[in-house]
């Protein structure tokens, strides 16, 4: 069984047992959160789809790790004028662990 959940407006397959990381959650590690906007659930051969959500389906996943991601470089630069510059950005995410998908 797996659900395809939003959390910061991307979509995630989320099933019981694994892991992955989402923009920043303002949580603590080891917070549970519930993540309601369930946009499908597949139990076997049994699909509900939303119209947008699933209603009565939640996920229950914990908080596992805040951390940075890799370092990327924005440049700017305008030819024959002497113009460069270079910027550096870390995105903040949290990992999440889903424990349970629940289906109301």
């Amino acid at each position: 069984m797996y659900a395809i959940v939003e959390c910061g407006g991307r979509q995630y397959r989320a099933e019981e047992g694994s892991s992955f990381p989402v923009e920043k959650l303002a949580h603590e590690v080891g917070d549970q959160i519930e993540l309601k906007n369930v946009l499908m659930l597949v139990n076997g051969d049994d699909v509900k789809i939303g119209q947008p959500t699933v209603s009565g389906v939640s996920v229950k996943a914990t908080v596992v790790d805040q951390f940075k991601g890799k370092k990327i470089f924005v440049w700017k630069y305008k030819p024959k004028k002497r113009y460069r510059r270079r910027q550096g950005h870390r995105q903040n995410y949290t990992r999440l662990r889903i424990d349970e998908i629940i289906a109301g």
